[in-house]
């Protein structure tokens, strides 16, 4: 087992990939404590925890408000004795999302408000920053451990209509390199996952919304690799558990001597591509907004 006798903090563990990584942590001998603003949602993430026999407590807090964070922290180690790991992945698209795949409207630039941007700096860039500074005094305590964020392939590439999330996420690699410096003399590893395809709707979806626990892929109907935008080809589409299992590797011993990378997965090659289609991609329909 990857994480036997691990403690794990995990933040936007009530629907996509943080439940997914609830479930895959907890299954590898981790006692995972969910961190989620909906407590419904982190209650749900524990129950299936539990179901498949593995230990975990339902946290709620908003990750922008660093009090909280702080109480999360504190509390997880209260329940658990200690902190191994601390996996920052809340995240929220900023207002508008991507319409090609919502279904919205399209917001323009000049009509964003101060509010919007806030939103979004304060869970993407400035939760990352509150959930890492919470972690390392009981990482420290612990001899060492391992700070994981979720960035995304927008961090890298323009999506349309999400400057401002591309921005907080280009902000996370940066924040990650940093970390990896200033904290590796504590033993502690910091780095990122950055998704491309394999992400769940719920992103894109109303709060309160039904968990789908499915990728965009695998919600969108019959697999037809032909037709998929995705370079390679494989016979089923991507899933929450691709990310999921990068993640592991991540913030398990596998990785003892990575840190400071934003490591992009379920990317199938997609940011291989050049920004213009050639003969052969023909054809090949627009890329979709999947992280």
């Amino acid at each position: 087992m990857k994480l036997e006798n691990k403690i794990v903090l995990i933040t936007g563990g009530g629907s996509g990939l943080g439940r997914q990584c609830s479930q895959l942590f907890a299954s590898e001998g981790a006692k995972i404590a969910v961190v989620d603003i909906d407590k419904d949602r982190a209650e749900g993430t524990v129950k299936l925890v539990e179901q498949q026999g593995g230990t975990a407590i339902a946290l709620t807090a908003d990750v922008s408000v660093e009090a909280q964070v702080v109480d999360a922290v504190a509390a997880t180690v209260d329940a658990f004795g200690k902190l191994d790991v601390v996996f920052a992945n809340a995240g929220v698209v900023s207002r508008g999302g991507v319409p090609s795949v919502a279904g919205g409207e399209v917001v323009d630039f000049q009509d964003l408000t101060d509010a919007d941007w806030q939103a979004v700096l304060g869970v993407n860039l400035s939760g990352v920053f509150y959930t890492a500074k919470a972690a390392v005094p009981a990482l420290r305590a612990n001899g060492g451990g391992v700070i994981l964020a979720t960035s995304s392939a927008a961090s890298f590439l323009a999506y349309h209509s999400i400057a401002m999330y591309s921005a907080t996420k280009a902000g996370v690699n940066g924040l990650v390199r940093g970390l990896s410096l200033d904290l590796g003399k504590y033993g502690i590893r910091v780095n990122a996952i950055a998704p491309t395809h394999g992400m769940s709707p719920n992103f894109l979806m109303p709060a309160g919304s039904p968990v789908v626990g499915q990728s965009y892929e695998e919600t969108a109907g019959p697999w037809d690799p032909g037709i998929s935008p995705i370079p390679l080809k494989l016979n089923r589409p991507p899933s929450l558990s691709d990310n999921a299992r990068a993640a592991l590797f991540l913030v398990s011993d596998d990785s003892a001597y990575i840190s400071g990378v934003t490591l992009p997965t379920t990317d199938g090659g997609t940011l291989s591509r050049v920004g213009m289609w050639f003969p052969e991609d023909e054809g090949t329909p627009t890329l979709d907004a999947s992280a």
